[in-house]
């Protein structure tokens, strides 16, 4: 009986970490350094505050640090978003990827160029 019920709470709580919403695309297309778009584009800095409208941006504050791992290509007059992450207070914490406007950073390093262009997938704006 109590391997059923661990199995049982087991099974929920997978069910309940699996919940999630597939949010509108932004673009159909993204730039990216690889194939993959993996590989980090470049370090921005932050010019401003920016409060994300819902779970596909992040928050960004004024003067904090961002790496850039994909930029989309801008359709039908939308504004220009990036995929990045924001440095943690801590010199080593990464926050969850999000996007972001790009006229709200200002790029310092360029580490690969971004010349791949990339089809978005429904996982690129999905929010848990």
């Amino acid at each position: 009986m109590a391997r059923i019920l661990i199995l049982l709470l087991g099974g929920l709580v997978v069910l309940c970490a699996g919940h999630g919403v597939f949010m509108d695309k932004l673009s159909s297309k993204k730039l990216c350094a690889d194939e993959e778009c993996i590989y980090t584009i470049s370090l921005a800095r932050a010019q401003e505050d920016y409060n994300a409208p819902d779970c596909r941006f992040i928050d960004v504050k004024k003067g904090q640090q961002i790496y850039v791992y994909s930029k989309l290509v801008t359709e039908n007059g939308a504004g220009e978003f990036w995929a990045g992450s924001v440095y943690g207070d801590h010199q080593d914490e990464m926050g969850i990827v999000g996007y972001f406007p790009s006229n709200l950073v200002k790029e310092q390093r360029v580490y690969q160029e971004a010349t791949k262009e990339i089809p978005t997938t429904d996982i690129d704006f999905f929010c848990e």
